[in-house]
């Protein structure tokens, strides 16, 4: 089996989730033994080295960089074949990512090879392959990786109804349709023709990492989105006054760029590897009130067998509310007391770990999950 597989970024940077997500994608494919040619956005973190390093590793076969688009160079070419016809003919210039020479590169490409299978990542790069007379027999398939409409509901000029409409006509055009949810699985089936499948984030089961003794109580992962930023200032604003402040704590991610300095708050902006400090904590955060989509972070954790404290929509995309090693609210005394009885309560600690351990083997192991993706590709 031969498959083009088309991810923007760089699926070696795993302080992301939607990288690790693509990373585990192509373990998998390596697992089986599938030849699998790569086709990414050239980027100042994605170059020939990284395409390189993932061909060493027999992660993929062969890689391809279309062009960085930089819109400074490119204002009046910009505003003459994209800004303008978008205008003129109503068109939604958010779904779609396509630049100058993109199309031509990925048909070059397309021209040149035969494949079983053209995986392409987010909607807003669907049209690459849409009618494209080069795809040949391959079948389609798209990882939505997210509800792009949800994405964009804060737009100025946003309508629901045009881009909710526009999403599900590109999606419409793949044979497979992989969602990240089973509540994007739910919204996307009863609109699309073709087949959806939920295909969850994958992640190595590593409960036998966690240390006895833990330098850190709380463990805190987030980059610097809109969603994460209000999260953490509401944490650090309504909950963290009412923590006791002996309680060690861990932010990683560039959402440090927006937390104030707090004597017992460690902040890393980037580390190497996340696996040592998920093993060196006691309990996981996710302070989360917008966006869509199964949160990698609380996944991440449930990995290492941590309990969970989250707002509610923290346990989107998980497929129990319930018993899944999450303590769940929106209340900020409500989320404090949840954190002090897991640090407190070593019955109550053991318990909420045990439900995450269990919900993770069934959901997100790496065993079920490829048991589960090899029906797909059978």
């Amino acid at each position: 089996m031969r498959i083009l597989y088309f991810y923007p970024e760089n699926p070696l940077l795993l302080n992301q989730g939607n990288n690790s997500r693509a990373n585990a994608l192509l373990h998998y494919f390596k697992s089986r033994s599938i030849d699998v040619d790569l086709v990414g956005v050239e980027s100042g973190v994605f170059s020939n080295d990284s395409i390189e390093e993932l061909e060493s590793g027999n992660l993929i076969t062969k890689g391809y960089l279309l062009k960085e688009f930089k819109l400074k160079k490119n204002k009046i070419k910009y505003f003459f074949c994209y800004s303008l016809p978008n205008k003129i003919f109503g068109r939604i210039k958010h779904f779609s990512r396509i630049r100058f020479q993109h199309q031509s590169h990925f048909n070059s490409i397309l021209k040149s090879n035969e494949y079983d299978y053209i995986i392409i990542s987010y909607a807003y790069w669907a049209r690459l392959v849409i009618d494209n007379p080069y795809i040949k027999n391959a079948k389609l398939c798209i990882d939505t990786h997210d509800f792009l409409t949800s994405q964009f509901q804060n737009l100025r000029g946003f309508n629901l109804g045009k881009y909710f409409q526009k999403e599900i006509e590109l999606i419409n055009n793949f044979d497979k349709i992989f969602v990240i949810s089973a509540e994007e699985n739910y919204l996307f089936s009863q609109f699309v023709k073709k087949e959806v499948i939920t295909l969850s984030h994958i992640i190595e089961n590593k409960f036998s990492k966690t240390t006895g003794n833990k330098k850190y109580d709380l463990i805190y992962v987030a980059s610097s989105n809109s969603h994460n930023i209000t999260g953490a200032n509401w944490f650090f604003n309504e909950v963290y006054p009412l923590l006791n402040k002996e309680i060690n704590i861990l932010v990683i991610g560039k959402v440090c760029n927006y937390i104030q300095d707090f004597e017992n708050v460690t902040k890393l902006s980037f580390v190497d590897n996340l696996d040592d400090y998920y093993s060196d904590s006691k309990v996981a955060i996710c302070p989360m009130f917008s966006g869509t989509g199964l949160k990698i972070k609380v996944i991440e954790a449930l990995s290492f067998g941590l309990p969970v404290v989250c707002n509610l929509r923290g346990v989107d995309g998980m497929n129990s509310k319930v018993n899944n090693g999450c303590l769940v609210t929106n209340i900020s005394h409500e989320f404090a007391r949840n954190i002090e009885l897991l640090i407190n309560d070593k019955e109550k600690y053991s318990e909420i770990s045990n439900c995450g351990k269990e919900y993770f083997i069934n959901n997100n192991d790496k065993q079920t999950c490829y048991d589960k993706i090899d029906v797909i590709f059978k």
